[in-house]
């Protein structure tokens, strides 16, 4: 199975940390965060990861290099001062992520989560879902019988884990677009599963989130 790690966001919120580095390269209890996640997604079995790469992109290539570091074979999707968001950043690496679905992982999110594996046969998406932590005003989606569903008062977030079917973006047109809404499009047709996780999970955003991140245990 090929894995997707999304890092090519300019981390505003970051700032001053990521004036001079990618957000993906701050580190948590000694180690960036990229590697926290290319060390998870070898542990579940993937030997194929495309980084999309942005702002100071060129750092994390250096420091990643072919991943062979980790057991991993690492190919980059570059998108330059042109950053895609997170759909445009997904449908342009499509052809470096081939025809089986493919897990998708946020770089700037901080976790221990099992990463999902697996898709039911009629659905475009699994995602991992977390209880909604206290700086959000607001969820995302609920979970109801195992499927995605969107409510007025949503009370789960999505972690930024997934696993996608290539065909979820057949569709799209290359250039730059958000992924949210077509995550709201396919949960009201009821094309998306999710699991629920209440365990480590961390949405590294601001420096400090990202320091009390790293005073907690390791």
């Amino acid at each position: 199975m090929m894995a997707m790690i999304l890092a090519a966001g300019r981390g505003e919120r970051m700032r001053p940390l990521t004036e001079s580095r990618p957000k993906a390269l701050l580190e948590v209890h000694g180690k960036p965060l990229i590697e926290h996640h290319l060390e998870a997604l070898r542990t579940a079995g993937v030997e194929n990861v495309v980084v999309n790469l942005g702002w100071h992109g060129e750092q994390i290539a250096e420091r990643v290099g072919s991943g062979e570091a980790w057991g991993l074979t690492v190919a980059y999707s570059p998108e330059g001062d042109d950053i895609l968001e997170t759909g445009g950043g997904i449908h342009r690496a499509l052809p470096l992520l081939g025809d089986a679905p493919f897990i998708v992982v946020n770089a700037d999110v901080f976790t221990d989560m099992p990463i999902p594996t697996s898709l039911a046969d009629d659905a475009l998406g699994h995602l991992m879902l977390v209880p909604t932590p206290e700086h959000k005003t607001a969820g995302d989606f609920d979970l109801e019988d195992g499927r995605i569903a969107v409510s007025e008062r949503p009370k789960l977030t999505f972690s930024g884990v997934a696993i996608y079917r290539p065909d979820f973006f057949e569709d799209c047109e290359a250039g730059r677009f958000p992924l949210a809404p077509m995550l709201f499009e396919a949960a009201r047709a009821g094309r998306l599963t999710g699991s629920l996780y209440e365990g480590l999970w961390v949405d590294v955003g601001t420096p400090e989130r990202l320091q009390a991140l790293n005073h907690s245990q390791s």
